[in-house]
């Protein structure tokens, strides 16, 4: 998010805090941040944990901490304060109405937030391997969602994108703007661009892990299911659109 950030041009002076429960999401930024900022163009200082970029018309400061959320929170609340908050691929695996609650404490008055990449309830894959299937693996993957329990309590919703403009009313936010950021992935005439293959083999390991013995689900069909998408994926021939 930092070099998408720095690379539209939407920071100038900036001290920017990243935070990931995953200890391995940290330190993969600080491996990889500051060789990126050298090759566009940035002074580098890295010291502490902490990390300085400079160059003509922009200077930062970056900080990372591996860290839950809602730990965070607890620790900064009444002592620092943050112009914008972005939580990105979050939303949706919270229980929203607690999250704004403990995330708008992060800001001052005045500040902005920005909600990315926030699932609304629709995961296709195509070609078609058999409807009735298809739409049952889709309805149960949804379900696991909602049904979703982290620290004791309900943490998730699979119509959170379409959710959170009535959860940030009621939490006396003001929404500026708002779109969609669907996921399209499809093989074109060089196959996957980039690592996209890899992407969806994970999601598939996902949904697998997610319904594996599920009992509405028959146990060699879905497992016949998971392995013919795989299949079409390294024959460049899976669509996956998820709604966001």
């Amino acid at each position: 998010m930092l070099e998408r950030l720095l690379d539209w041009g939407s920071l100038t002076y900036a001290a920017y805090t990243g935070i990931d429960a995953d200890p391995a999401s940290i330190n993969e930024a600080h491996r990889r941040l500051p060789a990126w900022a050298s090759g566009q163009g940035f002074d580098v200082e890295a010291s502490r944990g902490q990390m300085r970029f400079q160059r003509e018309g922009g200077k930062f400061s970056v900080e990372f901490e591996a860290i839950d959320v809602f730990d965070f929170v607890a620790r900064e609340q009444g002592h620092r304060t943050w112009d914008l908050l972005i939580a990105h691929a979050f939303m949706d695996l919270v229980d929203v109405p607690t999250a704004l609650l403990s995330l708008f404490c992060l800001l001052r008055a005045g500040g902005l937030f920005y909600f990315t990449i926030v699932f609304d309830g629709a995961t296709l894959f195509q070609p078609e391997i058999e409807p009735a299937l298809d739409v049952q693996i889709e309805t149960l993957y949804h379900q696991t969602m909602d049904q979703r329990v982290t620290a004791g309590r309900l943490s998730g919703d699979s119509r959170t994108g379409s959710h959170l403009f009535d959860h940030l009313r009621v939490a006396g936010a003001e929404l500026l703007d708002a779109g969609g950021s669907d996921w399209v992935v499809f093989a074109g005439p060089n196959g996957y661009p980039g690592d996209e293959a890899y992407f969806l083999h994970f999601i598939l390991h996902t949904i697998h892990s997610a319904l594996e013995g599920h009992p509405d689900l028959d146990a060699a069909r879905f497992a016949d299911w998971i392995v013919r998408r795989h299949a079409q994926v390294d024959q460049g021939s899976l669509v996956y659109i998820a709604r966001q």
